[in-house]
């Protein structure tokens, strides 16, 4: 293809500045995945739900981001990635406004997980659609011209996501003194803002002339592809060890990512820290993600200068090894806020300094034939061991919470749960030590070694 070919303009492109849509797509993209998998963990148990009985269904929420490689072709073949993407959006909104409303019913945890499942179906196919639309409306040029943008406005609907959501909630419960309104307002706020956004993209977003149902295929069809990407995925070199990397890279995150908010806002009788929603939405909301994001800036500095496997092991010591902060705050219960922030922020920048060692990963397993397919595939796998482990997280927790192995008085449920979370970084390691990695992976100089 020649240069001018590869840099052609979609023939509305010139009609709308990417800066219209860019920002408020990826804001779209990431604000309900941090509503389904963080929101429901502190809002449930502010509303009294059990901490096993809120791992264990909120855990099933990640289900359609591990099956999402098995209807994204459908993607392709039904309507346009435009379509998709403004439908989604008006159906997310939609689920906001029902949880806002049904958080009011005395059957309110089962009817709102139907609704966040549903949430969690469209957010998925949100963010299929909309990285196929990014795609199809700017040339490769503006791709790479914008791909900062994207990531900038995703971690910036992470912080709204984690902290800012999270601190309103707490102030409402603050003022009001019920927490179900509060929630209910959270949401009532999310839904409006989905409802806005879904008007807006209706209006603004373009239509690429490359954005049409796959032309020729059947459902048939595209399922025989699939079976033969499935096929390709699983006969590549080193599966078994990849896999078993895949999926036991993060289990001590896995375990703790549903019991980290609870242990926080917990009262200091039952062993955690008492902080109030306000502060979790503080501490590990807006502190946690700022140190996680310049974690993973320092992270992909340091691979780019050694490469891959020089940084595997440090990273791997710096995702699980943090966790012991957790265990020192579960023993001591400290009271000094700013001492909290501190070993949240040292915890998260380690954890975001590690995971870049896993994304990496899977990028440099995926290379070859069918890339993107065998990607997908991945972070597929990647939510798999996310979801198991914190299903089981407060199942575990309770099981521990009447054994004193460290001394001390009343419920020691988090003290024995969190050094649990430490113990399982002996299956991070085991998974290190199985990988065969190019040492020039990563390196800014690698094409020309």
């Amino acid at each position: 293809m020649n240069a001018k070919n590869e840099n052609r303009v979609p023939r509305h492109a010139t009609k709308t500045s990417p800066w219209c849509w860019i920002p408020t797509l990826y804001i779209a993209e990431g604000l309900p995945y941090f509503a389904v998998n963080v929101l429901t963990v502190i809002m449930y148990v502010r509303m009294g739900i059990g901490v096993a009985e809120m791992a264990f269904f909120t855990g099933w929420l990640y289900l359609p981001w591990v099956i999402k490689p098995f209807w994204s072709p459908f993607v392709d073949l039904i309507k346009t990635k435009h379509h998709w993407t403004i439908a989604m959006e008006w159906l997310i909104g939609g689920a906001m406004a029902a949880v806002a409303l049904l958080l009011h019913l005395p059957f309110f945890f089962t009817a709102t997980l139907g609704v966040f499942w549903l949430m969690a179906f469209f957010s998925a196919t949100h963010d299929i659609a909309a990285d196929g639309f990014y795609m199809l409306a700017l040339t490769p040029h503006d791709q790479a011209a914008y791909v900062g943008v994207r990531s900038t406005f995703y971690r910036i609907a992470s912080i709204i996501g984690q902290g800012g959501l999270v601190v309103l909630a707490g102030i409402l419960e603050e003022r009001g003194g019920d927490v179900t309104t509060a929630w209910s307002v959270v949401f009532g706020v999310l839904s409006t803002f989905f409802l806005i956004v879904a008007a807006w993209h209706t209006y603004i977003l373009p239509r690429p002339t490359d954005d049409h149902p796959s032309g020729g295929k059947t459902a048939g069809d595209i399922m025989r592809g699939f079976g033969e990407t499935f096929v390709s995925f699983f006969s590549k070199p080193h599966i078994w060890s990849a896999l078993s990397f895949m999926l036991l890279y993060r289990l001590p995150e896995a375990l703790c990512v549903k019991l980290v908010q609870p242990f926080l806002v917990g009262s200091r009788e039952s062993g955690g820290l008492g902080l109030t929603t306000a502060e979790v939405g503080i501490v590990n909301g807006t502190v946690g993600v700022i140190a996680l994001l310049a974690g993973g800036i320092a992270g992909g500095i340091a691979i780019s200068r050694n490469g891959l496997k020089r940084w595997l092991w440090p990273m791997a010591m710096t995702l699980t090894l943090p966790c012991l902060f957790y265990c020192l705050m579960a023993m001591t219960q400290p009271t000094d806020f700013i001492y909290i922030c501190t070993a949240v922020g040292l915890e998260q920048f380690g954890y975001g300094f590690g995971f870049t060692a896993f994304m990496l990963y899977l990028i440099y397993f995926s290379q070859g034939e069918s890339q993107t397919s065998h990607y997908a595939f991945c972070t597929a796998f990647m939510a798999l061991g996310m979801m198991l482990p914190g299903m089981a997280a407060g199942w575990l927790h309770n099981e521990l919470e009447s054994i004193h192995i460290f001394g001390g008085e009343g419920p020691q449920g988090y003290v024995n749960f969190f050094w649990v979370a430490v113990a399982t970084s002996v299956a991070t390691f085991i998974s290190c030590a199985l990988l065969k990695i190019d040492p020039r992976f990563g390196k800014k100089n690698q094409d020309k070694q």
